[in-house]
């Protein structure tokens, strides 16, 4: 039977999503309101504005709820701003009018910075190595080793993890911005946490499947 799949449709990249599973045999619905968490056997939270999609999930009761699926074990894809919006902890939080920090639904035990990449204008694809995609039942041996193309939008990066996260993926130092001494260092953009699962690329801009593919083996319990 097909996986249902949410693709949480407050804000961002929904279409992307939706279509991506659905190459991939899902059943893929658009969310927008608590109730429709309830039949899903997993979610995709897509890129975009962090900011905006935690004040309408808050604003629709959509956030409370996730959190509580969240804390039962529920599968969840976070992609760019969705990997801001599963952590912990947000190292650099906006504030609203009243000076209060962005909330996150959190779930991963990582601390994510926003926009560590740079603007829109600093926006760049690169080939990176994912670990466990080898082991995807739709490849070809001959491609079970080759790099996933990622597409790195306002992106955020991971500036650290707890020992119940497990590391995916780094970018090489040279991808990275120059750091205030000087420097560029090598940081982690792939992460996962039991049946959580964050990147900081779009895989779904650069047309890449198989993050969507890991996430529905997550599902069913085969990864």
């Amino acid at each position: 039977m097909a996986p249902r799949i949410g693709v949480l449709a407050l804000q961002g990249d929904v279409r992307e999503h939706l279509q991506a599973l659905e190459s991939l045999g899902a059943l893929a619905l658009p969310v927008k309101t608590p109730g429709a968490l309830a039949d899903l056997d997993g979610l995709v939270i897509p890129g975009g504005e962090s900011t905006v999609i935690d004040k309408l999930a808050r604003m629709y009761g959509v956030a409370e709820a996730l959190k509580a699926r969240i804390a039962d074990g529920f599968p969840v894809y976070g992609s760019c701003a969705g990997m801001i919006l599963l952590a912990d902890t947000i190292a650099d939080p906006t504030t609203n009018m009243k000076g209060e920090p962005q909330q996150s639904f959190g779930g991963i035990d990582m601390v994510v910075k926003r926009n560590a990449f740079g603007r829109q204008v600093d926006s760049f694809e690169v080939d990176l190595a994912i670990k466990g995609l080898n082991a995807l039942s739709s490849q070809d041996p001959d491609r079970a080793t080759a790099p996933v193309r990622a597409a790195f939008i306002r992106a955020p990066w991971v500036e650290s993890v707890g020992e119940s996260v497990e590391v995916l993926a780094t970018i090489p130092a040279e991808n990275t911005p120059l750091g205030v001494d000087g420097t560029r260092v090598a940081r982690i953009v792939a992460v996962r946490s039991g049946k959580l699962l964050a990147t900081s690329f779009h895989p779904e801009v650069a047309g890449e499947r198989r993050i969507h593919e890991l996430f529905i083996q997550m599902i069913r319990g085969d990864a």
